[in-house]
C-alpha cells in the first residue's frame, strides 16, 4: 500500500448504501401514501378536512406543472387556463344535461381534464414556438384570453358564473368524497410524473432543460416532446379543476381563472424543490395550510400574499434550489465527510488531527453537488 485511498473505495461504499436508501425511499413514499389515505379517519374536523381538499388540489396541480416546467425549463404561467377548462366543463355539462348531484358528478372529473389536455394542444403550438421571457408572457396572454372568454360566452354563465349539483350526501364525512376524488387525482399525476422522469422521454426534456440546441443536434424532436408534456400536465390540472368546481358548487370566471393560481403552484414548486417528484408535494403541503389558516384567522384573502413575497425572497437566498435538494446536498456532504474519515482512519493515515483536517475531505465535500 502507498497510502493513497484506492480509487473504487468509495464507489463501491456509496454503490452498497444505494439499496438501503432506496428503500428507505420507498418506505417514506409508502408511509406517507398511508397518512393521505387514512387522513380523514384521522382528523374529523369539518375545517381540517375541507383544508386538507384544497390542499391536494394544489399538491395536484404543483406536481402536473412541475412536470413539464420542472423538467423542461420552460416556466408556464398560463396552467390557470387548462384548471379552468377542468372545472367549467364538469359545471356546464353537468348543468345541460341536468345530471344529480352525487358519486356520478365525479364520472365528468376525468373529462375535465380531457378537455383541458385538447385545450392544450393549440396553446401548446403557439406558445412552445418561443423561449424563456417570451413563452412567459404569451402563457400569461393566453389565459387572459380563457378568463374573457368564460366571462363573455353565454354558455359558461358569463360573469354570473355557473353552479354544480348539489350532493344529497349527509353533513358527516361529506368532505370525505371530495378529499378522495382530490387523492385520486394527485396519485394520476405522481404517477406521469415518475412515468416521465423515469423513461426516455423525461430524459429528452431534461436535456432540453439543459441546452434545447444540442438537445436537437442530438436527435430530440424537442417541439414534439415539449408539447406532449404540456399536454399531459394540463390533463391532470384540468381533472383537479373538475373536483374544485364540484366541491365550491359554483363557480366564476375570475376565480377559475384565478391569475394568482399560477404564481401559487409556481412558488410552492420553487420553495420545495423544482424538477423533484417530491419538492412540489412539501411545497404545497406548507404554503396551501398557510394561506387557508390566514384567511380563516384574519378574514382577508391577500395577508397570505405578504407572506408569500417574504417566503419567496428567503428561499431565493438561502435555498435557491428548494427545499428538498438543499437537505440532499446536506445529508449528502455528511455522508461523504463521515465515509472519508472512516477510509481514512482504517488506513491509517496520520492520525487523528490530519483525518480531520486533511485535504481529501474539503475535496470530497466539493465533489457533491451544492456542497458547502
Amino acid at each position: 500500500m502507498n497510502g493513497l485511498t484506492p480509487p473504487t473505495a468509495g464507489a463501491s461504499r456509496a454503490g452498497a448504501r444505494l439499496p438501503g436508501a432506496r428503500r428507505a425511499q420507498g418506505v417514506a413514499w409508502l408511509v406517507f401514501g398511508a397518512f393521505l389515505i387514512a387522513f380523514p379517519a384521522l382528523f374529523t374536523n369539518p375545517t381540517i378536512t375541507s383544508i386538507a381538499v384544497f390542499t391536494l388540489i394544489f399538491m395536484t396541480s404543483t406536481t402536473a406543472w412541475n412536470a413539464f416546467s420542472g423538467y423542461s425549463g420552460y416556466l408556464a404561467l398560463g396552467h390557470a387556463a387548462f384548471f379552468g377548462t377542468g372545472a367549467y366543463t364538469l359545471a356546464v355539462l353537468t348543468t345541460d344535461l341536468h345530471t344529480p348531484g352525487g358519486y356520478g358528478v365525479f364520472w365528468f372529473v376525468p373529462l375535465g381534464g380531457v378537455v383541458a389536455s385538447l385545450a392544450a394542444i393549440p396553446v401548446g403550438l403557439v406558445a412552445l414556438r418561443t423561449r424563456r421571457h417570451t413563452f412567459v408572457v404569451i402563457t400569461i396572454a393566453i389565459f387572459f384570453i380563457f378568463q374573457l372568454l368564460a366571462t363573455n360566452f353565454s354558455f359558461t354563465g358569463s360573469s354570473s358564473g355557473e353552479q354544480t349539483p348539489t350532493p344529497s350526501w349527509s353533513a358527516a364525512g361529506y368532505n370525505d368524497r371530495f378529499y378522495y376524488a382530490a387523492l385520486v387525482c394527485l396519485a394520476i399525476a405522481l404517477a406521469l410524473a415518475v412515468l416521465i422522469r423515469r423513461s426516455r422521454f423525461g430524459l429528452q426534456l431534461l436535456a432540453i432543460r439543459d441546452d434545447e440546441d444540442r438537445a436537437a443536434g442530438l436527435g430530440v424532436r424537442v417541439t414534439r416532446v415539449k408539447l406532449v408534456a404540456f399536454v399531459v400536465s394540463a390533463f391532470s390540472v384540468g381533472m383537479v379543476g373538475a373536483v374544485y368546481a364540484y366541491f365550491l358548487g359554483q363557480i366564476y370566471p375570475q376565480f377559475a381563472f384565478d391569475p394568482l393560481f399560477d404564481l401559487t403552484i409556481a412558488l410552492m414548486a420553487f420553495l420545495g424543490g423544482l424538477g423533484t417528484l417530491s419538492g412540489p408535494l412539501l411545497g404545497a403541503m406548507l404554503l396551501e395550510p398557510l394561506q387557508q389558516y390566514f384567511t380563516l384567522q384574519f378574514s382577508a384573502g391577500d395577508v397570505y400574499l405578504i407572506v408569500y413575497g417574504a417566503l419567496f425572497l428567503v428561499v431565493i437566498l438561502l435555498m435557491p434550489r428548494g427545499i428538498v435538494p438543499a437537505v440532499t446536498d446536506f445529508v449528502a456532504t455528511r455522508r461523504v465527510r463521515r465515509s472519508n474519515l472512516a477510509e481514512q482512519v482504517a488506513l491509517g493515515q496520520g492520525g487523528t488531527q490530519e483525518v480531520a483536517s486533511g485535504p481529501a475531505v474539503a475535496d470530497q465535500v466539493q465533489a457533491v453537488p451544492g456542497g458547502a
